[in-house]
């Protein structure tokens, strides 16, 4: 166990941001997957753009590299696009 009182401190910390950074990439991830499981093309292109800002949110939060939001968002468009075809 840390004895320095700016290495407690810095523990605390990196605690609380492990726990907010999280939070926010399990709501995304779950918005990633019911945006996958949608099969209505127009509820899915409303959803996109939401879905594209938290991506773009987290990478330049750096709680997920830039790379892979650009995938995601890339393989959701693609999935977009397959709705509409069927």
């Amino acid at each position: 166990m840390a004895n320095h009182k700016s290495s407690i401190k810095r523990i605390r910390q990196i605690n609380a941001r492990r726990l907010h950074n999280r939070y926010y990439a399990r709501t995304t991830r779950n918005a990633v997957r019911n945006f996958r499981a949608l099969t209505d093309r127009a509820e899915a292109e409303v959803m996109l753009p939401k879905v594209a800002s938290m991506l773009d949110r987290l990478a330049k939060k750096n709680i997920i590299h830039k790379n892979k939001a650009a995938n995601l968002k890339s393989k959701l468009a693609k999935s977009l696009n397959r709705l509409g075809q069927a």
